[in-house]
């Protein structure tokens, strides 16, 4: 995913799971994953700085991207199973516009 697509803001409120977003029940483990994403965000550039064999280069970067979107797709998860379920027993806007803003974040994914 580039940075420009992260940075894109929402127009949309927040959605909030009790005291905060859908994914707080299970920060601490994407906090985990997020760290060992960074490890390996750092382990390549160590390979890079240590003139590494470019195949396994590739092969952590495949493994990085792995993380990531796997990442990714469990945030999608929570965004979907939180925000666009309490949208939906909303209103009719509510709902149209969480789902308009989740076709939005699966078309980003895709084209990453």
């Amino acid at each position: 995913m580039s940075e420009d697509q992260l940075s894109q803001p929402s127009h949309e409120p927040a959605c909030h799971h009790d005291a905060g977003h859908g994914y707080l029940d299970n920060k601490s483990e994407y906090l985990r994953r997020l760290k060992r994403i960074e490890g390996q965000a750092r382990g390549l550039q160590r390979m890079v700085e240590s003139d590494e064999y470019c195949i396994d280069i590739l092969t952590q970067v495949s493994a990085t991207t792995s993380a990531l979107e796997s990442l990714a797709l469990a945030m999608l998860h929570e965004h979907l199973s939180h925000c666009v379920v309490r949208a939906a027993r909303g209103t009719d806007e509510e709902a149209a516009a969480k789902i308009d803003e989740a076709h939005a974040a699966i078309a980003r994914l895709v084209r990453s």
